[in-house]
């Protein structure tokens, strides 16, 4: 498990979820826009409920389950995200700097997993 204190796969997924929020509240208020921001809410906070199961994980197989739902999720997001911006409620930048931090959590999530299989197979 890791250090509550010292981990960067909780610290981006709970920021990201905070962004999340604030998108799904501008994208509800000022662009009226409410079936993709629905959807957006409900994939981009789920990385980081997923981590935080993961870290009471019952066992090294449920930790990966755990964390594999939140892969999905993140890549869930990062179709929203697109679909969003290539449907002009979002603006490129805006697109960027979402879309880069849901690919460095991607990236984060991925080799958690393959350590922990590693370290399974140990």
């Amino acid at each position: 498990m890791m250090n509550k204190k010292n981990d960067p796969l909780r610290e981006k997924t709970l920021a990201f979820a905070i962004r999340v929020v604030n998108l799904y509240k501008y994208l509800t208020t000022s662009k009226k826009e409410f079936v993709i921001s629905n959807q957006l809410l409900r994939s981009g906070t789920n990385p980081g409920a997923m981590t935080r199961e993961a870290a009471h994980a019952e066992s090294p197989a449920d930790f990966i389950h755990k964390l594999s739902v939140a892969l999905k999720e993140i890549g869930e997001t990062q179709y929203w995200l697109e679909l969003l911006f290539k449907t002009d409620f979002i603006s490129e930048i805006e697109y960027n700097s979402m879309m880069n931090d849901a690919i460095e959590i991607e990236k984060i999530i991925k080799s958690s997993i393959l350590t922990k299989k590693q370290n399974m197979s140990k």
